[in-house]
């Protein structure tokens, strides 16, 4: 659903390009840390930490972990 009008999405581009990089970062890192506490919260807590990784990459990126990526460099 798209309920954004053309006028406002140009608005809200330019007013983003107005801002320096470095505040263009700040709001990306703060967005994703937003959302990863919202994954977080989300991911049943009686997971063992290898189980809670994988569900937090998952959900984060959208694919699994390489099965064995617990065991790289051991």
């Amino acid at each position: 659903m798209k309920d954004t009008s053309a006028e406002m999405e140009k608005l809200h581009f330019e007013m983003l390009m107005n801002r320096t990089s470095e505040e263009r970062i700040k709001i990306a890192s703060s967005m994703f840390t937003s959302a990863r506490k919202v994954i977080i919260a989300s991911i049943p807590k009686d997971l063992s930490p290898p189980e809670f990784q994988q569900k937090l990459y998952k959900r984060t990126y959208g694919e699994e972990l390489p099965a064995d990526f617990f065991f790289r460099g051991q």
